[in-house]
């Protein structure tokens, strides 16, 4: 019997899986706001995210961490050399 692997998609943690998305959303939320990135801040970095090889089902593969909480903070940067973000 052979077995089936899912293949990781170049996608955020909403398509790839919802209940953790859910959660990162709550600790994004959770941010205090001095260290929160500013909303337009945000959707930048998940499109520059979203077009990068190193995607895998919402964690990038750079650095291991889920790209929308990165993406949040006002302080951190695209673990990517040369930096995307």
């Amino acid at each position: 019997m052979t077995e089936t692997r899912l293949k990781p998609c170049r996608c955020l943690l909403d398509e790839a899986a919802p209940d953790l998305a859910r959660t990162v959303r709550e600790y994004v939320e959770s941010l205090p706001e001095e260290t929160r990135a500013e909303e337009a801040l945000y959707r930048a970095r998940l499109r520059v995210c979203e077009a990068c090889d190193a995607l895998r089902s919402g964690t990038c593969g750079l650095c291991g961490c889920y790209v929308e909480a990165r993406a949040a903070k006002r302080v951190q940067n695209c673990p990517a050399v040369p930096r995307k973000w």
